[in-house]
């Protein structure tokens, strides 16, 4: 635990209770001491571990909960079992859609992930579908989500091309029940790199079986590689994130995580395995793969990065709202990877900048151009 940092009991009790083996005998004893249960309810949502609460609370026999928080905790038991059943509902509809179509996919994330680690389609919160396919069958995924009745809300397909490309996943929802679908054909951004490239998780998918019809997923390794990649990327800041990585670990003890470490760090993002495996013991308990245990004590950012995203989360303040700007280039192992991300993220034109001057598409170009000037007009009236 990161010495001088005052943990609030209610963190405290999120992080028993999150552990892939939740610490019950713990759980009880803070439970009678006396907990905030509206501020713990508020705290398991924002850090989005409400299911794992659920359960803990639910073995505990509700021990010392108060009647409205039992009912709000209940309201979202019942409310998040639907919204699974129905997000799997449209899993199935995607893979009849992409699979009519001859359309190669793995689906990640999601119900998936809430399956393959938490063991049930409502053990872990989620919002929506995250599917992946070959960049060059992009329209052709398009074209089939579109006869599932969804639509972006990110323009038509010129726009998304010109503005929202290099972030590699679009966004469709549909207008009736507000289901969406995040299609994908990278897991990050242009301008960092990834543990795991697109290319390499096509030639062993796994088959997942979900409400009886197998879904290809991520295998174990790949699976690896993209939590601690979606975690470093998110700069770690929800709980539910170090619970995905340490439930995995877990799971799957008998990985070869130095391999899985050699493959992330030939990519420039090495340190990204070591800071998820060290989240996972400084909060959950979780100890770390022996195979790795060296190389996390021998690196000072690796460690430094943990105490300074554990520190701030034991003072049981909310995750924020937004990932601080730029956070994803934590995913670079390499200060010059660091600079050179941040200058294409500078040169790369957004959405935003669309929207703070909009110009005809035969002026699209000129955004290259504006972008910076705009990023340097921003920053410094906020430092003004």
């Amino acid at each position: 635990m990161s010495a001088g940092v005052q943990v609030t009991p209610e963190f405290q009790f999120l992080c028993l209770a999150a552990r892939p083996q939740p610490d019950l005998t713990r759980l009880r004893e803070l439970l009678r001491r006396g907990i905030d249960h509206q501020a713990l309810i508020s705290l398991a949502a924002g850090h989005g571990v409400r299911p794992s609460l659920l359960v803990c609370l639910g073995e505990l026999s509700w021990e010392n909960v108060p009647d409205d928080a039992q009912a709000d905790l209940e309201h979202f038991r019942q409310s998040h079992l639907l919204k699974s059943l129905n997000l799997a509902g449209e899993l199935h509809r995607l893979v009849v859609s992409l699979s009519g179509r001859s359309i190669p996919f793995v689906a990640f994330k999601g119900p998936t992930l809430a399956l393959a680690l938490y063991g049930s389609l409502a053990g872990r919160e989620y919002n929506d579908v995250d599917v992946i396919v070959p960049e060059r069958r992009i329209d052709d995924a398009e074209d089939a989500i579109g006869t599932m009745g969804y639509a972006s809300p990110q323009g038509d397909r010129t726009f998304r091309r010109a503005f929202l490309a290099s972030q590699r996943q679009y966004a469709f929802i549909r207008a009736d029940d507000g289901a969406a679908i995040d299609l994908h054909w990278g897991f990050c951004g242009t301008h960092v790199p990834f543990p795991v490239a697109p290319d390499e998780i096509w030639d062993d998918p796994a088959l997942l079986s979900v409400g009886g019809r197998d879904v290809p997923v991520l295998s174990a390794p790949n699976l690896a590689l993209l939590l601690a990649g979606h975690g470093t990327k998110e700069n770690w800041a929800m709980l539910k994130w170090v619970s995905d990585f340490a439930r995995l670990i877990d799971r799957h003890r008998t990985l070869d995580w130095e391999t899985l470490h050699a493959r992330a760090q030939a990519r420039g993002c090495g340190d990204a395995v070591l800071l998820g495996c060290a989240m996972a013991e400084e909060l959950l308990d979780v100890a770390v793969p022996q195979a790795l245990a060296s190389r996390i004590a021998g690196s000072d950012r690796v460690r430094k990065r943990t105490a300074a995203i554990a520190g701030t989360m034991r003072r049981g303040l909310p995750p924020p709202a937004q990932v601080e700007h730029f956070a994803d280039l934590l995913l670079c192992d390499r200060p010059i990877d660091r600079l050179r991300g941040a200058l294409k993220l500078a040169f790369t034109p957004t959405a935003g900048d669309y929207e703070a001057m909009r110009l005809p598409p035969a002026l699209w170009s000129a955004y290259y151009a504006s972008r910076p000037c705009r990023l340097a007009f921003r920053t410094a009236t906020r430092r003004a």
